[in-house]
Parts: structure tokens; sequence; C-alpha cells
């Protein structure tokens, strides 16, 4: 029997907001609506990047973002402000 295609279980939608790096940044900074809002924290603030975006390594590399879901085609990061 074969085992049940993976769903997305996030929203079709994220409440995106200006770049995050920069305007022109492709990661977007995320703001809060009732999927979103299990990720905020006081102290990091919620990233989303593009799936398959071709720098992610480096994104993650540079800010110490963590993944913590993916959704509407988007990766979502929790990004330590410091």
């Amino acid at each position: 029997m074969p085992a049940p295609a993976p769903t997305d279980a996030g929203p079709e939608s994220l409440p995106l907001m200006g770049g995050y790096r920069a305007e022109a940044d492709p990661c977007r900074r995320v703001g809060e609506d009732a999927f979103t809002n299990q990720f905020l924290d006081d102290s990091a603030d919620l990233v989303a990047c593009p799936a398959g975006m071709e720098n992610m390594g480096v994104f993650v590399t540079e800010t110490g973002a963590v993944q913590v879901a993916e959704a509407a085609g988007f990766v979502l990061f929790s990004v330590p402000r410091g």
C-alpha cells in the first residue's frame, strides 16, 4: 500500500510585508495571522523566503535563521534579532 501524499497544512497565502534586508529582497517579513502567530517570537523576526530560492543556504548562514514551517510556496524562518 503506497504512503499517502504529504499535504501542506499551511494557508494558501501569508501576510507578507516589505523585504527583509532590503525592499527588493525576495525574503519578506511576515505579519501576524491565525497561522503565523504560532511562530512569532519577541526576540526574532518571522521571515518567508520563496521555496527553492537559489541562495537560501547563504541567507540561513548569514542570518542564523531556523526553519519553522512551509506554507503558500514559502519557507518560513525565525531569524534572531541581534
